[in-house]
């Protein structure tokens, strides 16, 4: 469904989407694997058509757009084809006495027909790999890509119909309108991928009809650099997390904490490190991503108003290029240290030591990610016990959401339930207990009235 068609279209897409699931036609494994298979196909012939349209939308470079969407949703996806047979196997569950003789069970079932809410900043990878894990739980679909990424909306709105059951899978464009009445109707799990402000208004949504969600948000991820650190892997690391898409990621490491005595040799690697990636004039790198819209450009040439600029700091709003920004000195109290920065601008604040960057991190809502670079496994160890995160990395960023077998999901404001691999499988399943008795044997002993030795054989039992 293009926007042209309108809100008032949404009840009867998600209708026969419903009934396509009713019909039992995505049940079946054979089902689930040709839709696998679909998508491998669409982005194996549409690569060039995916990567153009979030050239267009971001500016991102044609390697970045490769590994961190179409690369992603590919391993992610032979991962799930290879394991999913035994992902839906029945789990034979042990019988406590008072239930034998029988057998007794937990089936996986598909949940129905989900909602699937994707952001902009990785338009292709935040709505496919959510994707890959609903279908190959067995359920009906209706996507709606965002409206921000208006070229890699409509491409899934023209292409996917061609590689997936048109009937269980659908997609919905358009902006808040559209969003507004997908909301309003029932569905069996809202999945969504975004910030915190609407993702309360997705919860509040689905709280009407009972709906159980998933919700992907962000927050701000710190990055703790002690002193035992390897400076120079972690200057190289840091910035790639940061400046990867433009800093445009919920996970990209959102400030540094380091310790005060490696302060001034670590923000000089950084610096360094900038250059050295990007080149004297970031602008004309063909390395570097561009910011989504005028609107979150200005938001961010904002947030640059208090700290000592070490490089970056300028930008050009007419081509959305923002300079990869390092600054050192920012008060805790600026709007750069209080707001998710979504962007490339990295703020590095000295602390004490180790208790003073665990206190300011617990002192904060937890974040979606949290990293630290350390050589001493002592102080590895106290960060991880120290902190709560929804996901943690030891001497790099970014990258444990490339592993399948991780659970990937945020914990407080930065999210509620998880996927990737198995564990979004499990996320869009329903896991259905089952127990199954025979009736040769039908003990009378188990029903009244109970006489004194019924009594006392039955609370042996019980």
């Amino acid at each position: 469904m293009s926007a042209a068609d309108g809100a008032s279209a949404i009840p009867a897409l998600v209708a026969s989407a419903r009934a396509r699931f009713r019909s039992g036609a995505t049940r079946p494994l054979r089902w689930r694997l040709d839709q696998l298979d679909g998508v491998a196909r669409f982005f194996g012939e549409r690569e060039r058509e995916i990567l153009e349209a979030l050239h267009e939308d971001l500016g991102k470079p044609s390697i970045e757009a490769y590994g961190a969407e179409l690369s992603f949703v590919a391993n992610d996806l032979a991962h799930v084809r290879k394991h999913l047979g035994g992902w839906m196997r029945a789990e034979k569950v042990r019988l406590p006495l008072v239930a034998r003789p029988g057998s007794s069970e937990v089936r996986r079932e598909p949940l129905g027909v989900v909602l699937i809410i994707a952001p902009w900043n990785y338009p292709f990878q935040l709505l496919m790999a959510p994707l890959v894990a609903a279908l190959a739980a067995g359920n009906a679909a209706v996507l709606k890509p965002s409206e921000v990424s208006r070229h890699t909306s409509a491409l899934f709105a023209r292409l996917l119909p061609r590689y997936l059951d048109a009937q269980a899978v659908r997609v919905v464009e358009g902006g808040v309108p559209e969003t507004t009445a997908l909301l309003a109707e029932r569905f069996d799990h809202v999945f969504y991928t975004g910030g915190g402000r609407v993702g309360r208004i997705v919860m509040r949504a689905a709280a009407e009809h009972l709906t159980p969600v998933t919700l992907e948000l962000g927050g701000k991820s710190p990055c703790i650099v002690h002193r035992s650190a390897d400076l120079d892997v972690a200057a190289r690391r840091i910035a790639w997390g940061k400046f990867f898409n433009a800093g445009q990621t919920c996970v990209a490491p959102d400030y540094v904490l380091v310790d005060e005595r490696v302060h001034d040799a670590l923000v000089h690697r950084l610096v360094a490190t900038v250059r050295s990636f990007y080149g004297d004039d970031p602008e004309t790198s063909p390395d570097y991503a561009r910011i989504v819209n005028v609107q979150h450009h200005r938001r961010l040439m904002g947030l640059l108003g208090e700290g000592q600029v070490l490089c970056g700091g300028t930008g050009d709003e007419a081509t959305r290029y923002l300079a990869p920004t390092i600054l050192r000195d920012v008060p805790p109290s600026a709007p750069v240290m209080e707001e998710e920065i979504f962007g490339p601008i990295l703020p590095v604040v000295a602390v004490s030591d180790v208790n003073a960057a665990l206190r300011f991190v617990n002192a904060r809502p937890h974040p979606l990610a949290l990293y630290v670079f350390a050589g001493d496994a002592a102080v590895q160890e106290q960060v991880l016990e120290g902190t709560s995160s929804g996901g943690a990395v030891v001497n790099h960023c970014m990258l444990h959401l490339a592993v399948p077998d991780l659970p990937f999901g945020g914990v407080g404001e930065s999210g509620m339930g998880s996927y990737h691999g198995r564990w979004g499988f499990e996320t869009f399943s329903h896991r259905r207990g089952v127990l199954k008795k025979p009736t040769r044997i039908d003990p009378p002993i188990m029903y009244p009235p109970f006489s004194r030795l019924a009594k006392a054989v039955l609370r042996r039992l019980l």
